[in-house]
């Protein structure tokens, strides 16, 4: 039994570490890799004491097990928020170690065997609320990486719980009960498992995240133009919905005078400008270079004008320091609605890439809708930059 649960431990160690060669984004596969390769020392060790037994080798066993799990729970840290608690895994790991070693050390070989199998009990019952923790990512296989975990953890407590019982606190001989034979059995399943149910979610992950990265905008964060032209594919927008276009004024002057990184600077603070005035159910995409869409879910005309000036104002308050100067943006925005009946986002993005246009004729840095055509006229006082806006509401003959 041990030569197999070295064996299992080994070969998921190393088929970890193939896969953070492929990945190298994936730290936690190292944690893992690393874990499992301490714990295969263990188990050489505990092996190799055979028929003479030797509470300093049983102990240095101890150790490197402890350990091994040890750089588990850290890893199943990582894999969950992408950061571990070093401090936590090594107070965990170091406690346990520690008070085994004074056991060994005061010749209660027993007692020490006890605190050995309890440190791994609680570092295995920590990983195992890791994984459940993070179940809503992947309610299945976390759940079930979850339950494997606290069933290892619960073997070895059983380990410790009959050497107490029996009142154990000197050992001649490596402890055969019931309890270490089904404390092997139960490794050898959990170690298959957990490793089959890793590698299973870490693929699944991986395929999310290119997901992710084909929908995504890589500069501003937001969704691109294919997304949001997926997302309506095969739906209408539903009346009371909102689709708003915004372009940033003389955008190529900016890159011409302070810049590409001057420029980017300027779309990353557009698009969290535009996050932070929108609601979680609307979408914002960058429909490519410097024009953004908007579409609001629930929305009015009059509420979707204040949403596009409130950005449009926010962006012309912001000033973004350059080597070469003070740069200053504005965006022009245009806005329609859906009313009636359900539209398809196309006619709608007509409409308001019209209004748009109405917007950079009449002057840009304003806002416009169709119908009712709502202006943010500007006006410029020379020499301070962007001033500060007159709002004007105007109906077309329309």
């Amino acid at each position: 039994m041990l030569a197999a649960i070295g064996f299992s431990a080994a070969a998921l160690s190393a088929t970890l570490c193939l896969h953070w060669l492929i990945s190298r984004r994936d730290v936690f596969l190292v944690s893992w890799a690393g874990g499992l390769a301490t714990l295969v020392g263990g188990v050489v060790l505990f092996g190799a004491l055979g028929t003479s037994y030797q509470a300093t080798v049983q102990y240095m066993s101890f150790v490197l097990i402890i350990c091994g799990f040890g750089q588990i729970y850290a890893g199943a840290m990582q894999y969950r928020s992408e950061a571990a608690n070093w401090p936590r895994v090594l107070i965990v790991t170091a406690t346990g170690v520690m008070s085994s070693g004074v056991a060994y050390a005061l010749g209660y070989s027993g007692i020490g065997t006890v605190l050995g199998n309890f440190a791994i009990t609680s570092l295995l019952a920590l990983t195992a609320y890791e994984f459940w923790a993070g179940r809503a990512e992947a309610p299945v296989p976390m759940a079930a990486n979850a339950f494997l975990y606290a069933l290892n953890a619960f073997s070895f407590s059983l380990c410790g719980l009959v050497l107490l019982f029996e009142g154990k606190l000197v050992l001649n001989a490596l402890p055969e009960n019931w309890a270490e034979d089904l404390n092997a059995i139960t490794l050898i399943i959990g170690i298959t498992g957990i490793g089959a149910l890793s590698l299973a979610m870490n693929q699944s992950r991986i395929a999310r995240r290119h997901r992710v990265d084909a929908i995504t905008d890589p500069l501003t964060g937001l969704l691109n133009r294919r997304a949001l032209m997926e997302q309506f594919h095969t739906k209408s927008v539903q009346p009371g919905a909102a689709v708003m276009i915004f372009d940033l004024d003389h955008f190529k002057s900016i890159n011409d005078l302070f810049g590409h990184a001057a420029g980017d600077l300027v779309l990353r603070q557009f698009a969290r400008i535009v996050t932070a005035n929108i609601g979680h159910d609307d979408i914002a995409a960058r429909m490519g270079g410097e024009e953004f869409c908007v579409v609001l879910r629930n929305s009015s005309a009059k509420t979707a004008f204040e949403i596009a000036e409130r950005i449009r104002t926010e962006l012309e308050a912001e000033t973004f320091k350059d080597p070469k100067g003070v740069v200053f943006a504005t965006t022009s925005a245009g806005f329609a609605v859906s009313v009636g009946q359900p539209q398809a986002l196309g006619s709608l993005l007509t409409r308001a890439d019209a209004a748009l246009y109405e917007a950079k004729r009449l002057g840009r840095n304003q806002v416009r809708s169709v119908g009712l055509q709502i202006v943010a006229q500007q006006e410029m006082v020379a020499g301070s930059g962007p001033s500060k806006g007159r709002t004007i509401a105007t109906r077309d003959a329309s």
